[in-house]
């Protein structure tokens, strides 16, 4: 793109802004790490600016937000690239009436306020499949059936899809196969397995009042040479304003392939 459209953008819009959901072992911070092509943890600033002391992960700050340090109006920033900014509704897994309405007004206020800078341009909403077998729960289904998200394109990410070799494995085994012979035939019956969860979780998703744009499957995210091409492009496509998926497009300059099909679309 050209320097100065790109500037245009970016001056007028600020960065963009996504909003990511899902429970605490769904593979959030590793995929935000490799959108920004990083291996570090992003640096935590509240809503007024101010950076916190508290470092963001996962694992190792689980009770982050139970120690009253986490809000979703915290913004999450990789140094590798600041054209994102992050926002993370951590503990909403469980959930909570309150924790609901917190969701439920961030994502009223931020699809559409008049601050352009503070808008929120898209939601990933990741649903692990570690928990393939209880994938849309109680957090997912009020999400889904109360909040509007006007004209924020939400796309469910089903994560580490490739946990499902090991369930594969399994149940060949059980069916009598040697554990070679079960290795060997686990990857069809893996993806035979996430077709029709993915299946499962679509139809279910898509009879609630507020249903997804899309849906994605991500697999080995925590691989360095995994590739997030999917993602981006599967975010672009959502978007229905050309000015927004330039936004996007130009925060991922590196990224070749999805620069030249966007052009050749356009």
């Amino acid at each position: 793109m050209d320097p100065a459209i790109v500037k245009e953008h970016f001056d007028r819009i600020g960065c963009f802004r996504v909003l990511v959901m899902g429970r605490s072992n769904a593979g959030k911070t590793t995929i935000l790490q490799r959108v920004c092509n990083t291996t570090d943890l992003p640096e935590v600033f509240n809503s007024k600016g101010e950076k916190r002391k508290i470092p963001f992960c996962d694992t190792k700050c689980a009770n982050y937000s139970q120690r009253g340090y986490h809000s979703i109006e915290d913004e999450l920033i990789f140094k590798s690239n600041r054209g994102f900014i992050f926002h993370d509704s951590r503990g909403f897994e469980s959930g909570s009436e309150n924790e609901m309405e917190v969701v439920r007004d961030f994502v009223a206020d931020r699809a559409t306020t008049l601050k352009l800078e503070k808008r929120i341009h898209a939601i990933w909403f990741c649903i692990p499949m570690t928990d393939y077998e209880r994938a849309i729960m109680a957090a997912e289904e009020k999400f889904f059936n109360e909040c509007n998200m006007g004209s924020v394109p939400v796309i469910v990410l089903l994560t580490k899809t490739d946990f499902l070799v090991s369930p594969a494995i399994g149940q060949l085994i059980d069916e009598g196969l040697s554990m070679k012979e079960a290795k060997l035939r686990a990857g069809d019956l893996a993806e035979w397995m996430l077709n029709y969860h993915k299946t499962r979780i679509i139809n279910e998703l898509d009879g609630l009042k507020c249903p997804p744009k899309d849906y994605l499957t991500l697999a080995n995210m925590n691989q360095d040479d995994a590739d997030c091409h999917p993602l981006l492009r599967c975010t672009t496509n959502a978007l229905g304003d050309i000015e927004l998926q330039q936004l996007l497009i130009s925060t991922q300059q590196t990224n070749l392939v999805l620069n030249i099909e966007c052009i050749v679309e356009k």
